[in-house]
């Protein structure tokens, strides 16, 4: 029997009874719906992952503090150490010749008031070339210079966040705000980065790195120093010339523990993007259970369609139809039940992606990939579970199935 032929007599019989049908094909249309959505909700965190991370700066390592352990091995934690300064920065920025330029930061919460408007915000004191190695532009005004670093310049760029809330109806630059108890001058504006985790990033006053440590906060150190390395394959390289540098600046010998650690920004993303993909396979699997319930289901179904169609079998089978003719019969509306549950369940996928964007506000990727793979799984739901009830149908004894009432 043309295949073409065997289309026609399923679809006739499906259409018998559309409620039927649809119910059927009810648990492939969720399984499928649910696959895609949820391997494009994982696709575009990670893609939202990659791009947060990638926004702090490219090819970048970051030196931050160590711990500092008390006498009798009591650890203060990560950060306490007090022995990074900027001439460290310097030095890797002088001696490494991997990287391409080095920002030395220093942050602490202080008061800001301008005018009426008083707040308390994150104030970090850095060096001139933060906003190259940070990837992070002023759109308004200017950055500070070496100059102002040189002379310990009152001066201050706002985040947008603070901008906003400082000066929400007129421009920022040029004005005059108090940080703590000294009076600065703002000479620029941050793009914005908007937020990161339970952070807004753009909630921050930047100042010369010097302003800071000397005027502002009296210490000598820095929080964290930012290395662009030249490109992505030098990054290991680079990270290990910068221990191997700053073991040296700080008198540590190859088997003590470091006062500082140095972490490549391409490890926290590769380590990001596999929780991502674990959780999201692990979702996607889960997905997967209901179009086996669903894949059971059609098997139930056509088991009882056979139930009810012995005699049609039986005449089938008298009038010459062979085993293969209602082998392939059945499974094809089995098929049938299975494919048109994907491309529902993939239009109904898509849409639910879109949906989680425009509520939820998050990032989601259909991919092609993940409509094939799950429209594939719906196909091959059909043929499995549509064999058994198929090979039931053939394997019938004509002159029994005629005895059927």
């Amino acid at each position: 029997m043309p295949l073409r032929a065997s289309l026609r007599i399923a679809a006739r019989a499906l259409a018998l009874n559309p409620l039927r049908s649809i119910l059927t094909a009810l648990g492939v249309i969720i399984g499928v719906a649910a696959v895609v959505s949820t391997i494009s909700i994982g696709a575009g965190a990670r893609e939202s992952t990659r791009q947060q991370i990638t926004a702090l700066g490219t090819n970048l390592l970051t030196v931050i503090p160590g711990r500092v352990r008390a006498p009798g091995g009591i650890g203060q934690g990560v950060g306490a150490s007090q022995t990074l300064t900027l001439e460290d920065g310097e030095a890797i920025a002088a001696e490494v010749p991997e990287v391409e330029a080095v920002a030395a930061e220093f942050n602490r919460p202080a008061q800001v008031v301008a005018g009426a408007i008083n707040d308390t915000t994150n104030v970090a004191g850095v060096t001139p070339s933060y906003p190259a190695v940070r990837s992070w532009p002023p759109v308004e005004g200017a950055f500070f210079t070496d100059r102002d670093m040189q002379s310990r310049s009152r001066v201050a760029v706002l985040g947008k966040t603070v901008k906003e809330t400082l000066f929400p109806e007129g421009d920022a630059v040029g004005q005059r705000i108090r940080i703590n108890r000294g009076m600065f001058t703002v000479i620029g504006v941050m793009e914005s980065k908007g937020a990161s985790g339970f952070g807004d990033r753009d909630d921050i006053i930047f100042i010369p790195l010097t302003t800071a440590q000397k005027r502002l906060f009296g210490v000598d150190f820095v929080r964290a120093l930012y290395v662009k390395v030249r490109t992505p394959e030098e990054m290991d390289t680079a990270a290990s010339q910068v221990e191997t540098l700053l073991r040296a600046r700080h008198d540590i010998g190859g088997g003590a523990e470091a006062d500082f650690f140095v972490r490549n920004q391409a490890d926290v993303v590769e380590a990001f993007q596999g929780v991502n993909r674990t959780i999201t396979i692990l979702l996607a699997v889960i997905a997967a259970v209901s179009l086996i319930v669903g894949g059971i289901g059609i098997m139930n179904i056509m088991l009882v369609s056979v139930t009810e169609r012995t005699r049609e079998i039986g005449i089938r089978k008298a009038v010459g139809a062979t085993r293969g003719n209602i082998l392939v019969q059945f499974l094809v509306e089995a098929v049938a039940l299975s494919v048109t549950g994907g491309v529902l369940g993939v239009l109904l996928g898509v849409g639910a992606s879109r949906l989680i964007t425009s509520l939820a506000g998050w990032a989601t990727i259909v991919t092609p990939w993940a409509v094939a793979l799950a429209f594939g799984f719906a196909a091959g739901v059909g043929i499995f579970f549509g064999l058994y009830p198929a090979q039931r149908a053939a394997a019938l004894d004509p002159i029994e199935a005629l005895r059927t009432e």
